[in-house]
């Protein structure tokens, strides 16, 4: 039996989500799509791929049966979003992993997670909620990726690796195996990380390094 589902944003990213539950549907419907919410008003009523724009999180409000999947980049904005339906609304948040996917037998996945196409995650492996795993990225053994964070395409994790809450890793970089990487911290697009990074920083490079600190709790700003 199918569930009612609907995806927060409309931007690119929320557009390939769509086309994921699309994928997922071919051969068995197994999320009836509603439409998408969004915090920008201008967007309310416009159709995205079909289908409305049914307003932003109040909608929810009085549809707290529906499925919820938010589709937005950046891990700030994520976390408050998902805070926010937490605290107002009774809303269950989907977990959506691509058919063309690969996950190991001992891989957890939490709440409100998403995997694109492409992506292979072996074995042993705990990923948390809210997590996004883009296209065509590879997590190692023994690996812990945190709530919140964001895997940008083709970013490859090695083996016994841990990626902190709500960090984000670019495009394409690259993390070695035993590397730790801390809380809310930005890795640059490119990047070899080889050695642990602290948390709340911006590390660059090859070899990746800090370029810049940011305050504790910046992200709740």
């Amino acid at each position: 039996m199918s569930k009612d589902l609907v995806i927060f944003g409309t931007g690119g990213f929320a557009r390939e989500v769509h086309q994921l539950v699309e994928d997922l549907n071919r051969d068995s419907t197994r999320w009836n799509f509603l439409g998408f919410l969004d915090g920008n008003p201008e967007r309310h009523g416009v159709e995205v791929h079909g289908f409305p724009v049914l307003g932003d999180l109040d909608w929810l409000g009085e549809h707290q049966k529906e499925s919820l999947i938010i589709a937005v980049g950046s891990t700030v904005v994520r976390r408050k979003l998902v805070h926010q339906v937490r605290e107002r609304y009774g809303n269950s948040f989907a977990t959506l992993v691509h058919p063309l996917a690969w996950i190991g037998n001992r891989v957890a996945l939490g709440e409100g997670s998403i995997v694109c196409a492409g992506t292979l995650i072996t074995t042993d492996i705990q990923i948390g909620q809210h997590v996004i795993l883009n296209l065509d990225c590879t997590v190692g053994h023994d690996a812990q990726i945190e709530d919140f964070v964001t895997v940008a395409p083709s970013v490859n994790i090695s083996g016994n690796v841990r990626v902190g809450q709500g960090s984000d890793l670019g495009t394409g970089s690259a993390i070695i195996q035993n590397v730790q990487i801390g809380n809310w911290t930005i890795v640059g697009a490119g990047s070899v990380v080889v050695r642990d990074l602290p948390a709340n920083v911006t590390a660059v490079g090859v070899p990746a390094k800090p370029i810049k600190e940011h305050p504790e709790g910046w992200y709740k700003e």
